[in-house]
């Protein structure tokens, strides 16, 4: 049997998991037999308190149930400590669970964590704050802020918000000259959006946009050239339709440390798709096996 479970559900991730998660997650841990806590949770302040207040139980497995950015509010409090995340993808994209071939549909990813292994994973570090998939500066940031006005003032579907909010950025896009060092290596260069990986992302063929592993102790870094706004928006639309970057579109490369600058004093930065505000310059570097997750007990060990 397992030890101790808690599951801390966020009731706004905006995917597939609608008012009833609570329920029906429920209804899956009667017929498998299960004892779980659940913790219903709203986004922001809500759902980081929840996460804190886990990660001092005595719990052992604490489960976030929701998108990437409920992940990363809860992993942020596991980081470093004996505690075990457990996965129940409940949101629109679903990256980290995907990376680690984590069931989408609620009862098998119940099942994952009840007959899983547990596997140790990296994370990505900025200024003290934690990222499991990516950080970027720029662009995307600029998306995600226009993303939410939209639904706040016209309560628009995400994906009607999504798009009308990268045609209203691309429209106003403005790149930025940024100072790089990555493991000694500097250069400048202006671009509309940088964007660093916990591990290597994929950038041709059928797995575009996907990480092999996360465990390779590695960042990658892409800063893309600038190209102005046409040449900008075809980037955008490859990229949205899985289609392979062109390499002289882009810096590529990885390092354990990266440092960016640029000439403001602070800069809106995403964090697993959600945006902050971070002083400059940002540090980023990679914290090799600090997150202990559970994966399906027939995924790839680490080579």
């Amino acid at each position: 049997m397992k030890p101790h479970t808690v599951a801390i559900l966020n009731s706004s991730s905006g995917g597939p998991a609608d008012d009833d998660a609570a329920t029906r997650l429920r209804t899956v841990l009667d017929e498998k037999g299960l004892d779980w806590q659940i913790w219903p949770a709203g986004a922001g302040g809500e759902l980081a308190g929840l996460a804190q207040r886990a990660a001092r139980s005595e719990a052992a497995i604490i489960v976030a149930g929701g998108g990437d950015g409920t992940l990363n509010s809860v992993a942020s409090c596991l980081v470093g400590t004996d505690k075990v995340l457990g996965v129940l993808p409940l949101g629109t994209l679903n990256h980290f669970a995907k990376d680690l071939h984590i069931p989408l549909e609620l009862a098998s990813a119940v099942d994952t964590i009840a007959t899983g292994r547990v596997n140790r994973v990296d994370v990505g570090e900025v200024n003290g704050r934690f990222f499991l998939n990516n950080s970027s500066l720029g662009l995307y940031p600029r998306i995600v802020d226009r993303r939410e006005a939209e639904r706040k003032n016209s309560q628009r579907n995400k994906w009607i918000a999504l798009v009308s909010a990268l045609f209203l950025a691309l429209k106003r896009y403005a790149a930025f000259r940024a100072r790089v060092t990555a493991d000694g290596r500097r250069f400048s260069r202006r671009t509309p959006i940088l964007f660093v990986g916990n591990n290597e992302y994929q950038i041709e063929g059928s797995h575009f946009g996907a990480r092999q592993r996360l465990d390779r102790g590695r960042l990658c870094l892409y800063v893309l050239h600038s190209a102005g706004s046409w040449g900008l928006f075809k980037f955008v639309v490859r990229a949205l339709l899985g289609k392979a970057w062109r390499i002289k579109d882009f810096d590529a490369l990885q390092a354990r440390e990266i440092r960016v600058d640029t000439r403001r004093k602070r800069r809106r930065v995403a964090l697993d798709g959600e945006v902050c505000d971070l002083e400059m310059p940002l540090h980023y570097r990679i914290r090799p096996g600090a997150l202990k997750v559970i994966v399906p007990a027939d995924a790839d060990k680490p080579k």
